[in-house]
């Protein structure tokens, strides 16, 4: 049989749709020989191959902000807002493995070269650390020191890798775009939904915690500078805070990159859950991401079967 392999992108919190992704490709038996993934599209992909998806879909169900500020060790923003030490328990909450050479597929995982503006390949060694550095989001998470490089995320330069799986040997590569449509109209904010028995207030409150876990490091700190922080990550007036200028600045730059990088080496099956609207930090809207992540690639089954028939 030929053999299959996936790109799986970077895109934050879209990465839930990979998941969906998966379930589908499971579903329809559709065997996977090789991963590559970007970012947040590592971190599954890592998963997917330890045989523990169904877990990790299980958490991203059961997320709310109380549970991803958990996950986030702030820091002063010296590097990045956040310094994503608890990857190691995010990831190890769902498996025991350590090493590349423990998973089931192999996989490889992209990260950036800050030095030298190069993609990294990651394929050994500790895969927890891997992770850390394909997930470092430019100025929000800090990034990860290998020597004398320094690492961020890989979808900086890679945003969906469908050359690293082709050169892992795959003959057919099925790529997920988490990025389509972040650039204009396709963006604007969906109506937030609000589950029952809970408030809008209740979520704006839940979301501010982030500011309070900010302003804690910094109890000694005279107002002006408690002030400043909060002016950093408030929302007033409908004028974007510092988070969401980040995120969206990489939005726009993912895109782009990843229409030239697909022209370039188009994958044989492109797949691209509409998810525009979702910022950087919506884990919370798991559920529409894995249907949305589902529904597409099921919408792509008759095109797979026909290339492995081949």
């Amino acid at each position: 049989m030929k053999k299959v392999g996936l790109a799986l992108g970077s895109g934050s919190a879209r990465g839930w749709a990979h998941i969906g992704v998966l379930e589908a490709l499971d579903d329809h038996h559709i065997p996977i020989n090789f991963i590559a993934g970007s970012s947040i599209g590592a971190f599954v992909g890592a998963l997917y191959s330890a045989g523990k998806i169904n877990s990790l879909k299980e958490f991203a169900l059961q997320m709310d902000w109380k549970m991803i500020l958990s996950y986030f060790d702030v820091v002063f923003p010296r590097t990045g807002f956040l310094d994503g030490k608890k990857v190691h328990k995010l990831f190890s909450m769902h498996t025991d493995v350590q090493s590349f050479d423990d998973l089931t597929i192999p996989v490889k995982m992209i990260a950036t070269n800050l030095n030298t503006g190069e993609r990294v390949i990651l394929d050994s060694g500790n895969i927890i650390e891997a992770i850390r550095a394909s997930i470092s989001i430019p100025g929000v998470f800090s990034p990860v020191f290998r020597g004398q490089d320094i690492l961020i995320d890989g979808g900086t330069v890679d945003p969906v890798p469908v050359g690293v799986a082709r050169g892992m040997g795959a003959d057919i590569v099925i790529a997920v775009d988490l990025n389509s449509g972040l650039v204009g109209k396709n963006r604007r904010k969906k109506p937030v939904q609000i589950p029952p028995g809970k408030s809008h207030k209740i979520t704006l409150l839940t979301e501010n915690e982030f500011i309070q876990r900010m302003t804690k490091h910094y109890e000694n700190a005279s107002k002006s500078v408690k002030t400043k922080i909060g002016h950093w990550l408030s929302n007033e007036k409908d004028i974007p805070n510092i988070m969401e200028v980040m995120g969206t600045s990489l939005n726009i730059m993912q895109e782009k990159i990843t229409r030239i990088n697909l022209a370039i080496d188009p994958p044989d099956v492109l797949i691209q859950p509409e998810l525009a609207d979702l910022s950087l930090f919506d884990f919370t809207q798991a559920e529409r991401s894995i249907h949305e992540g589902y529904d597409k690639t099921i919408a792509k089954m008759d095109s797979i079967r026909q290339l492995l028939a081949l």
